[in-house]
């Protein structure tokens, strides 16, 4: 069972009043119904079949024709169509789909309330939406479109409910979409589907956890590289000061600072400050230590420039 279909199952076991009964009925059949001759709905969900039937019959008081197949491309699946032969004229003006055989603009004025719009937005997901599970390479829910004005009306109907989504034109469809990790799991949880809302946290949290672990790795081990590369450095200038004969013009902090930097060549200097402060009587901080191989460094820069 993939994530999309775990989320759809749940959200089709959830309680609605009638309103919102009719606001989702409306979101599912203006993306999932055929409209030529009888209404006609393809569906691969059990679950969402029988909550379509079902509201059909208490809105409606009629009862869908229901038609079973089995599909085998691929994998074997079963198919159900229902089909509504009464009332189709009707059911259309109700559910604001149909002004005769046009199938007219989505109307904003149709949802009076952000539970409506909530209601909608289910039931245009349970039609055509679909939603990566967390456990995957990334996070992306999208809900596709072959109608322009249709994907521009679930945009605004998100950014009515304070969710920012976008949409663009893939071949020759247009698609909805959210990628942002927090907002697919507030849209799941606005949906009520809680028990996949926390099974998406759990995972998002773990993830984010080992992203933030990997990128405090990254940064040790980035810190590890610069402070063996400055003490490799520092050992090369205490070299060249014994090879020119210019130790002896240290004074004796500065020569116990060289000292120790060669007994812990890959400390760094923080490190080897608190080093130098718990063996010897000299208490010294990081910068302190990092004044006395400035020293040095200018010392071996003024000889160098001499000769």
């Amino acid at each position: 069972m993939t994530y999309t279909t775990r989320v759809k199952e749940e959200i089709s076991k959830i309680e609605l009043n009638k309103a919102e009964k009719i606001c989702e009925l409306s979101g599912f059949m203006r993306f999932a119904a055929n409209f030529k001759n009888d209404l006609t709905m393809t569906l691969e969900n059990a679950s969402v079949a029988r909550r379509i039937y079902k509201n059909i019959k208490e809105i409606f008081g009629i009862c869908p024709k229901i038609t079973i197949r089995i599909q085998r491309r691929f994998r074997i699946k079963q198919i159900y169509i229902l089909e509504v032969k009464e009332k189709k004229e009707y059911i259309c003006k109700y559910l604001n789909l149909l002004d005769g055989n046009k199938k007219i603009n989505p109307n904003e004025y149709f949802l009076t309330n952000n539970e409506e719009k909530i209601a909608y937005l289910m039931g245009v997901f349970l039609a055509v939406g679909t939603v990566n599970d967390p456990a995957s390479s990334g996070y992306h829910l999208e809900i596709v479109t072959n109608m322009n004005r249709e994907a521009i009306y679930i945009t605004k109907l998100f950014k009515d409910i304070n969710i920012t989504a976008k949409y663009l034109k893939r071949n020759s469809k247009y698609m909805v979409y959210i990628k942002n990790a927090e907002i697919i799991g507030d849209i799941i949880k606005m949906f009520k589907a809680t028990n996949s809302y926390f099974y998406f946290e759990d995972i998002r949290i773990y993830r984010d956890h080992k992203n933030m672990v990997n990128r405090l790795n990254n940064c040790e081990i980035a810190n590890q590289e610069k402070a063996i590369g400055a003490g490799l450095k520092q050992l090369e200038d205490i070299n060249y000061l014994k090879k020119e004969d210019l130790y002896s013009l240290l004074d004796d902090t500065t020569k116990i600072v060289l000292e120790y930097r060669e007994k812990y060549p890959e400390s760094s200097l923080k490190e080897l400050a608190d080093i130098i402060s718990m063996e010897t009587d000299y208490k010294i901080g990081k910068s302190g230590v990092n004044h006395h191989f400035i020293k040095i460094k200018n010392l071996i820069k003024k000889h160098q420039n001499k000769n």
